[in-house]
């Protein structure tokens, strides 16, 4: 079975999908390119290396290369560069961005530790005293170390078991102190590193990094989003309570045709309230229906904070939505037969697929797990979309103490007998989604057809 599943791997992938594997080994190879020019710019800087404390201080200095390499290169995977968001998707974009900046914190660690030591071993002082003289005697380095420790800070609270504990508010804004982090620490690259002083073009080039990055973060994160701002003027129109805890929002404004024009059916939009104690939170939710000309509609389950104000909301608030965001489209699809595998609120961007996705009549399947009949969402638009299109409509409601886990391999096969023919659409909460894809795998379904997008921050 293993060899069979690689086969099909190889073989049964899209265009989108081949599209993507494409793109993200030319994003990976330029990105070892700029790594493999900073270990040559060090190397041609390095003359004989004698005793430890030259092995020390090159090793530092080969590690601040390196991380500060990496700081824009992390800044510019999350800077919503349309072509790169749409084709590898927010998610797989984020991962690389989070096992970056784990790389990025070592490194620097690395640099603080090493560069200490080397220079206490050369000048024959204790690690105290030599801390003194780097902090207040070098060049920019009282700054340095002023973005040095906020990185850190950033890096506690990223870290998984502190992220649980934060609302998503709080630890967005908190990390947008590596921005500040990033320019403290810049300028002590150029005032203290060997290869910046005695190299000009070196000099240039890191100039031209850091403010290639800088720019496209101001383009795609705020210049453009503002633009939209001013052409579409969005406001909610309407409210609408859908479940327990479970409300749909609609928003209206001008020109929604060119909005429309570019989005796609299961992709998100960051959207910002304008309204107290949500103005400053730009949150990510998928569409809930294909989007249209004469509204857009997000469905929100209550969480925390944000979520939950949504209930409040009055028709005529105003609204800013960055996006569209993300590769959960039907452009990922490679098989004539799909299936949508919901759970709870997870429903939103499904719903959309399912009116719209191509299929033939029986080759489209939706799935919905719910703990509770109440909990089903659009549970009538679900039904009505089915019997349109000849879909099929499967709904797997109860506790686990009831029904004990319904997304079990066997279950999925009695619903499924040619699961492997499909592909699968999968968004529900962090649990589910791992019980799911342990059932697919066990299926037989290869890995490359199981098309997930987390919005887990």
């Amino acid at each position: 079975m293993t060899s069979t599943v690689a086969s099909r791997t190889e073989t049964d992938a899209g265009p989108a999908l081949r599209h993507s594997d494409t793109v993200a080994r030319g994003l990976l190879a330029v990105i070892a390119a700029g790594a493999a020019a900073v270990l040559l710019l060090w190397w041609n800087d390095t003359g004989t290396i004698i005793g430890a404390a030259q092995w020390i201080t090159n090793g530092a200095r080969l590690c601040g290369l390196l991380a500060g390499y990496t700081a824009p290169v992390l800044v510019l995977l999350m800077s919503r560069i349309p072509l790169l968001d749409r084709t590898l998707g927010t998610d797989r974009l984020a991962r690389w961005h989070a096992m970056g900046g784990r790389y990025m914190v070592g490194l620097v660690a690395s640099h603080v530790t090493l560069i200490i030591w080397g220079y206490s071993l050369t000048d024959d002082s204790n690690v105290v005293h030599q801390t003194a003289q780097i902090v207040f005697h070098y060049p920019d380095m009282l700054k340095a170390t002023c973005g040095t420790l906020l990185l850190f800070a950033v890096a506690a609270v990223s870290a998984r078991a502190a992220r649980r504990r934060l609302r998503y508010e709080t630890w967005y804004y908190i990390h947008l102190a590596t921005y500040v982090s990033i320019f403290l620490v810049f300028f002590h690259q150029l005032s203290n590193g060997d290869e910046f002083l005695r190299d000009q073009a070196a000099r240039a080039c890191w100039y031209t990094l850091y403010l290639g990055a800088a720019a496209v973060i101001l383009c795609f994160r705020f210049a453009l989003p503002a633009r939209d701002a001013l052409r579409h003027r969005l406001r909610v129109a309407e409210v609408r309570t859908e479940a327990p805890g479970v409300v749909s929002v609609f928003v209206t404004g001008r020109h929604l045709d060119e909005l429309v024009a570019r989005t796609r059916p299961g992709q998100f939009f960051r959207w910002r309230f304008l309204v107290p104690g949500l103005a400053w939170a730009a949150n990510p939710y998928s569409l809930s229906a294909p989007p249209n000309d004469g509204y857009l509609r997000l469905t929100v389950k209550e969480r925390g904070g944000h979520s939950g104000a949504l209930a409040a909301l009055r028709p005529g608030t105003r609204v800013l939505a960055e996006g569209p965001y993300g590769a959960f489209t039907a452009a990922r699809r490679s098989r004539p037969k799909v299936l949508l595998l919901a759970g709870g609120v997870g429903i939103t961007p499904l719903r959309a697929l399912f009116e719209t996705l191509p299929a033939e009549p029986g080759d489209l399947t939706l799935i919905y797990r719910a703990s509770r009949a109440e909990d089903l969402v659009f549970r009538e638009e679900l039904d009505t979309v089915a019997a349109a299109r000849g879909a099929t409509v499967h709904y797997l409601v109860g506790t686990r103490a009831e029904i004990g886990e319904p997304l079990q391999t066997r279950t999925l096969l009695g619903l499924l007998p040619d699961l492997r023919e499909h592909d699968v659409y999968l968004c529900g909460p962090a649990g589910l989604v791992a019980t799911a894809r342990e059932a697919l795998d066990t299926a037989g379904v290869p890995a490359r057809r199981i098309h997930h997008e987390s919005f887990e921050f």
